[in-house]
C-alpha cells in the first residue's frame, strides 16, 4: 500500500500525462487549427523526438507509461507514434482528446477571426459558452472532455496514461483537475510539445503536478 498523499490519498491515481503535439504549418502562422489536419513540419517531428527521448528515459526508470491514448488527427498521431516507438507502447485513438472545432474560423489568424467576426470574436475571448460560427464552445469542449477523461479513468484504473492531445483539451483537463473556473483557458499558455501532468484519485481527488514542461526541447 502506498503512503498517504497530502491529501490523505492512500490508493493509486490514474496518473495523466499531458502531451502537446509538436509543431505544424498552421501553428508556424499562428492560425486556429481545430478539426483542420495538417501534418507535423520537420521542427515539430524534431519535438516529437524530443518528447520521445524523455519519455524512452523515464519508461527504464520506475514509473513506466502503461497505455498511450491519441486525438485521431495527425499531428498527435504522428507525436503519439514517436513516443510509441521509443517505449514499446502502442497507440490507442481516442475520439474524445480531438481539439475544439473551430468552424469558420479554421485556418485563420487571430486579426483575420476578428475582422471576419468582430462582435462575436470578442465574445469568444472571455465567454466559454460562445462558439464560433459552426464551431464548438469551450464550454462544449468541457463536455466532451469530462466525458473522454471519465472513460479513461475507468478504462485505465491505477495507470500512467500518455495522453497525446491539443492545446484547448489538455488545458480543459488541467482546469478540471485543479478545480478552477474557465478563466484558466483564456490565462494559462501551453508551448508545442509540452508536457504537463495530472493524477486523479479513485475517491475524486486530483492534483496537477506539472505544467508545460519543455526541458526535453532544449
Amino acid at each position: 500500500m502506498s503512503a498517504p498523499s497530502w491529501q490523505g490519498q492512500i490508493a493509486e491515481p490514474t496518473r495523466l500525462l499531458l502531451l502537446r503535439h509538436g509543431q505544424t504549418p498552421l501553428s508556424v502562422e499562428r492560425r486556429y487549427s481545430g478539426h483542420g489536419d495538417p501534418d507535423l513540419t520537420d521542427l515539430g517531428r524534431a519535438q516529437a523526438a524530443g518528447a520521445a527521448t524523455r519519455l524512452g528515459a523515464a519508461q527504464a526508470g520506475s514509473e513506466p507509461i502503461d497505455v498511450i491514448v491519441s486525438s485521431p488527427l495527425a499531428r498527435t498521431r504522428a507525436t503519439a507514434q514517436a513516443v510509441a516507438e521509443a517505449i514499446g507502447v502502442p497507440v490507442v485513438v481516442h475520439e474524445g482528446l480531438i481539439e475544439t472545432d473551430f468552424g469558420a474560423w479554421e485556418g485563420l489568424t487571430f486579426a483575420e477571426a476578428a475582422e471576419r467576426d468582430p462582435e462575436l470574436h470578442r465574445r469568444w475571448l472571455g465567454d466559454a459558452e460562445v462558439a464560433p460560427p459552426g464551431g464548438e464552445s469551450f464550454a462544449q469542449v468541457a463536455e466532451r472532455l469530462a466525458a473522454t477523461k471519465a472513460d479513461l479513468l475507468a478504462s485505465y484504473p491505477g495507470a500512467r496514461v500518455l495522453a497525446v492531445s491539443h492545446v484547448t483539451p489538455i488545458k480543459t483537463l488541467l482546469r478540471d483537475a485543479l478545480g478552477v473556473g474557465p478563466e484558466l483557458l483564456f490565462r494559462l499558455h501551453l508551448d508545442l510539445a509540452s508536457l504537463s501532468i495530472a493524477e486523479y484519485y479513485p475517491d475524486g481527488g486530483s492534483v496537477v503536478r506539472l505544467v508545460n514542461d519543455t526541458g526535453h526541447l532544449q
